[in-house]
This record gives C-alpha cells, structure tokens and sequence, in this order.
C-alpha cells in the first residue's frame, strides 16, 4: 500500500490524474449537453482524486462536503452522488424512501419492483442473516422496522439498552482518562467505533466482547455463526 501512495504522489502519476479527470469531465460534459440540458449537482470530485486523497479520505471528504453539501464525484462508467443536506437525507429517509431502496445498478430487468429492491445484497447476505431486517428491502423491510420499532419502544429493553450504553461510556472515559494521564497517543475513531460494537453487539445479542480492552474472542462469534448454520441446513 506504501509503495502505492509513494508512485500516487509522484509528479508523473499526478499528471496522469489531471489528464485522465480532464477527459472525463469533458466526455460528461458532451453527455450532459445531449441530455436536454438537465440540472446537475456540482462535480465535487473524480475517483483519481480519491484515490489521490485515500490516505487522508475521510478528511478530504469533509472538505468537499464543506465546500457543497450535495456534489457528484466522476467516474468513467457511473457517477456518484453524495449529499449532507439534511433536506435531501429526510428526502431519502423519509418523505420518498420507497424509491431509494438497496438497488444495485446493471441488475437484469425484473417485472415485481418488491423482488427488484434490495436483490443484490439480499442474495449475498440471506444465508447468514435469512430475511432479517439487515438484509431485506422493501415491503419486507418495512414489516421488520415495525417489528423491531414495538420491541425497541418497550420500556424493559429501553432501561437495558440505556444501562449499557452508560456502562460502555464509563469505560471508555476511563480509557481516554487513564491515556490522558500517561500522555499516551490513541486512536480515538478507532475507540468510539469499538464502544459502539461492544454496546450493540450487548443490547443486541447478550454477548460482552469487551473490544474497547482487546479482549474479544473471536470464537463468540464463530460459535453462533456455526449454530445458525446448523438451523439452516435441519431446515432446509
């Protein structure tokens, strides 16, 4: 991966970017003056820029989305829409969520939209998730929500998930406190990300994993996926 950024960051391979994203923006452009004349957002990036920034990713993609909340980012095949604007996610999430279900594009033509919403990622995750909530689009989806909405609202399930989440942020202050003191460096995304798996990963399945300490047996895990694997095959 080094030697990568390395050749990415020479003058050559950054020349290279600057033609390659000329052409592309040029080939969308007499595209897009054939298609009508239509409104499009701003094209933020290209994926070479990306890739340029893929060191720093995260920090490149706050800096576009400062400069537009929605933008497109190029590529020779298919653009990308990316968006912060909190009318367009209630847009997405809400008012028109039906049309934005996890469709994967170049999908072969299918006559029930229910089938079509979510086919890809459904054939991939089914055998382990079955027609879980994680796994299904659509109608299906919805009936899931419902169901996990009245279990989630109980007030028994509120006063455990909210006791774990204050045990798990007790930890994690007490791991941010103790590396203050010892002005220790830690990776503090890497550390909310991990608070956030033991917390879900306890409300969720009863099971403590303690990643925040790096204690986790992996084994947990393997343990319930062979258990689930046994429930599949004395089913079918």
């Amino acid at each position: 991966m080094s030697s990568v950024m390395d050749f990415l960051s020479t003058p050559i391979a950054i020349s290279l970017t600057v033609i390659l994203a000329l052409l592309v923006i040029r080939s969308h452009t007499r595209r897009l003056g054939t298609e009508n004349k239509k409104r499009y957002h701003p094209v933020g990036a290209t994926v070479l820029s990306g890739l340029i920034n893929f060191s720093r990713l995260h920090d490149y993609m706050t800096e576009l989305a400062f400069k537009n909340k929605t933008y497109r980012v190029l590529n020779l095949f298919q653009n990308y829409v990316f968006t912060t604007d909190p009318a367009n996610v209630e847009y997405f999430l809400k008012t028109n969520f039906a049309n934005y279900g996890r469709k994967q594009i170049n999908m072969p033509k299918i006559s029930n939209p229910d089938l079509l919403q979510g086919l890809y990622l459904y054939t991939i995750l089914s055998d382990g998730l079955g027609d879980g909530i994680f796994a299904v689009d659509g109608k299906k989806w919805v009936h899931q929500r419902k169901v996990a909405s009245n279990e989630l609202l109980t007030k028994s399930v509120r006063d455990f998930s909210g006791a774990v989440f204050k045990t798990h942020g007790v930890k994690l202050g007490r791991i941010i406190s103790e590396a203050a003191t010892s002005d220790q460096a830690i990776e503090i995304q890497d550390l909310f990300m991990k608070a956030g798996l033991d917390s879900i990963v306890k409300v969720l399945l009863g099971i403590e994993v303690d990643t925040m300490n790096a204690v986790a047996d992996p084994r947990i895990f393997q343990r319930r996926g062979n258990i689930r694997l046994k429930i599949t095959s004395n089913v079918s």
